[in-house]
């Protein structure tokens, strides 16, 4: 084959590979490097190690980490090593990333466990055959104090504190704790240990991803080339997408879960959520847009082919037509859905619950239909209770049951339970 036909192929095959890294993105730095380092992997045929690390902080994953996890499998089609960072040392910090105050510190256990649903959710994504996963308390454990001191000296604090969580906590006098420094530190280190050539992460990340550059140059270790993506905002359509907040979607979830949350998402987010959490094409993306700027067309049918979308890519196919089957017979008719639970008296008596004095909140609390008391009494005030359809606002209502007596309730939107004497 000719030098110039070699040339014209490894071009091509550029050309297809960039094409496929920069959708989506909104950084890649440096990029002149990074459009150098694809280049080189291709003529070479070594592929690049890909590196995203995840702190198990609490058991799901949710759509916001999806965005990297998707991009991650780009890679891996691409012939790519794909590197999970399991933060098992780092999660016990928390990452400062836009975040005002000091994050409270997980037990190592708990972290643990939390890493163990986290390994299995990744694979509805990737390929298992295909990726590493690493713990990095594999080095964090080994290192002794002289280690610890080392490492810090590869970073200033003047550059730590440029940071814009830092100066704003700073600024309003909000405490930083020494350990929180670290974070940043530690991340970095990570990719000296497994020499990556690339690291992925939120726009807000981007702080951290710089730093691993400055920690891999210390340590002698060619430095890494960064792509960072658009954070997730929530179902709430304000905040980004968190567990804490309690505004996101596990993709583990129920497909009645995932349908009904995302059916609650704000009519501006549909679009942003097609674009950065499913596989749609760019030609199906631009069909959408223009289909959502179209005074005739109603937002909710659009809706529901999204939250039908998301069913089908983390549940077997034809789930989601299930799930919207069943929405819309609950919300568009008004009626039940198929399989409601159901709390008989001997229920009741083993959360020390009388049928003759049924006080609301605590019902609702033991069915764990909310995690708490408080959360209870904030739903009734602000009228999300119905006891057979009827809206209940008062947090100290208390009801009867008589023997063969049946009442239906209602909190939130999607969540029903039989009691039943």
């Amino acid at each position: 084959m000719s030098t110039k036909s070699v040339n014209s192929r490894l071009e091509t095959e550029f050309k297809r590979q960039w094409g496929i890294i920069a959708r989506g993105a909104v950084d890649l730095l440096p990029e002149g490097e990074f459009e150098e380092l694809v280049s080189r992997s291709i003529e070479e045929n070594v592929p690049l190690r890909v590196k995203q690390g995840f702190d198990p902080t609490a058991p799901d994953i949710h759509l916001g980490h999806t965005i990297g996890i998707r991009k991650l499998k780009q890679f891996q089609e691409l012939g790519h090593k794909v590197i999970l960072i399991v933060g098992d040392y780092t999660a016990m910090i928390g990452d400062p990333s836009g975040q005002s105050a000091t994050r409270p510190q997980l037990e190592y256990d708990k972290i643990m466990k939390n890493a163990e649903t986290y390994q299995k959710q990744f694979f509805k994504i990737l390929d298992r055959s295909k990726t590493e996963v690493r713990f990095n308390g594999e080095w964090f454990k080994q290192m002794d104090f002289s280690d610890i001191m080392n490492l810090a000296t590869k970073f200033t604090v003047a550059r730590l504190l440029e940071r814009d969580d830092f100066e704003i906590r700073m600024r309003r006098g909000i405490p930083i704790s020494i350990h929180e420094l670290f974070y940043p530190l530690m991340q970095g280190y990570d990719s000296v240990a497994i020499k990556a050539n690339v690291e992925i992460g939120a726009t807000e990340q981007k702080f951290n991803l710089l730093a691993g550059r400055t920690i891999q140059e210390a340590y002698g270790v060619e430095p890494q080339c960064i792509l960072t993506l658009p954070v997730l905002v929530g179902i709430d359509g304000e905040k980004r997408m968190s567990k804490s907040l309690g505004n996101y979607i596990g993709i583990n979830e129920l497909p009645k879960e995932i349908f009904g949350k995302a059916m609650s998402i704000p009519d501006e987010m549909i679009y942003p959520y097609f674009e950065l959490t499913t596989d749609l094409t760019l030609e199906k993306l631009e069909n959408i847009k223009k289909a959502l700027s179209q005074p005739d067309v109603n937002p909710m049918v659009i809706k529901k082919e999204l939250a039908q979308t998301l069913v089908d890519m983390y549940h077997p196919p034809g789930s989601g037509k299930k799930a919207k089957e069943e929405f819309e017979r609950i919300f568009s008719r008004k009626q039940l859905p198929d399989e409601v639970p159901v709390i008989s008296s001997e229920d009741l008596k083993r959360w020390d619950i009388k049928p003759e004095n049924i006080y609301l909140v605590h019902l609702i609390t033991r069915a764990k239909l909310t995690r708490s008391n408080s959360e209870t009494r904030k739903l009734i005030e602000a009228g999300a209770v119905l006891l057979d359809g009827e809206k209940i606002t008062d947090s100290n209502y208390e009801f009867s049951l008589k023997e063969g007596e049946e009442k239906i309730l209602k909190v939130g939107k999607r969540r029903f339970l039989k009691i039943r004497a």
